[in-house]
């Protein structure tokens, strides 16, 4: 039997509520933040229909992507040495609509109770640091410590653009972003100076509730870049292109990384996608769906996206996802 529905309008979480633990094996589903023309309000409503129903039916973590703005060179996204991945196809034309998804995950805090609350991707390095900072940081206590932030350095060179952000050495920028997250969200007082950011003696409150900070997620295909980037400011790892397909032999290449550079791997993620499985009448075959879990758990991974077509409604997204939630938990022995 699904869960009994609550109100609409749950009390905000306060600083006083318990950090929410990170579940391992999660479960995890990305409400579509963006659509090809534009649903209006209403349409719009759906995105927390679904995230309610989500909460309810015991999903561990609500995903949301990015865009600023979109270019018209829509053909860079199946183009890997862009950014893209070989053969991709963007969701949308050049005028899509798609929602700033920190907006949306803070409309989601208020709307659920223990759902984790997650970027996939946020492009970080378009965002002035100290900002995101605190942004991040409101967001993560006024949830009650359920932020996680997946970051990347995006595809698109009109992004940097119309944000006055240099395309080139996006790298970089993204690390120095990050950097200057960490520490003025691990320090009390902080200094920091680059050819870019001089800052000294500032004071970044509130700190996140979740110790250390925000987790952060580094998305990309692994190479000597990423690999550092990850040992340095990773709780995570969000496979792109290849290796996504492969995420289990990049999971060991990063395990290996970072003991080389003296860190534990315990606790690290690694996101995977679950191929959805439909019977003939088009429902959601659970058997077939989960079947791959149990060995990609055993492999190291530890949130599955289950990228599903969601109802608007709450009552039929409830429907859809309780059942998948209770066959998540028995398939990985939660």
């Amino acid at each position: 039997m699904p869960p009994k529905p609550r109100s609409q309008h749950p009390s905000p979480v306060s600083s006083a509520h318990p950090i929410a633990p990170l579940p391992v094996p999660a479960l995890s589903i990305q409400p579509l933040n963006f659509a090809a023309e534009d649903p209006g309000p209403e349409g719009w409503k759906a995105l927390f229909e679904q995230a309610r129903a989500a909460d309810d039916a015991g999903v561990d973590r609500l995903v949301v992507s990015d865009h600023v703005v979109m270019g018209e060179h829509l053909e860079a996204y199946g183009d890997p040495s862009a950014g893209g991945v070989e053969g991709g196809v963007q969701p949308t034309g050049p005028d899509g609509h798609w929602l700033d998804p920190l907006v949306v995950l803070s409309m989601f805090a208020a709307s659920t109770r223990r759902t984790r609350l997650m970027t996939g991707i946020l492009i970080a390095a378009l965002r002035r640091p100290a900002t995101l900072a605190k942004t991040a940081a409101t967001l993560d206590v006024l949830s009650g410590g359920r932020l996680d932030l997946g970051v990347g350095v995006g595809w698109q060179k009109e992004e940097y653009e119309a944000n006055g952000v240099p395309h080139a050495g996006r790298g970089a920028r993204l690390e120095q972003t990050l950097e200057i997250c960490q520490m003025l969200w691990r320090e009390q007082r902080a200094s920091y100076a680059s050819d870019e950011v001089r800052f000294e003696n500032v004071h970044c409150m509130p700190k996140p509730l979740q110790p250390g900070g925000v987790p952060i997620w580094i998305s990309g295909r692994l190479g000597p870049t990423l690999l550092r980037r990850i040992v340095r400011f990773g709780s995570g790892w969000i496979p792109w292109g290849d290796d996504a397909r492969r995420p289990a032999a990049g999971l060991a290449r990063i395990q290996e990384a970072l003991a080389e550079a003296g860190r534990s791997a315990e606790g690290f993620q690694v996101t995977s996608r679950v191929p959805i499985a439909v019977e003939k009448n088009g429902r959601l075959d659970l058997a077939r769906t989960l079947a791959p879990v149990p060995a990609m758990a055993a492999a190291g991974i530890t949130d599955f996206r289950a990228n599903l077509r969601l109802p608007g409604r709450y009552e039929d997204a409830l429907e859809l996802l309780a059942p998948l939630s209770e066959a998540f938990r028995e398939a990985t022995g939660r």
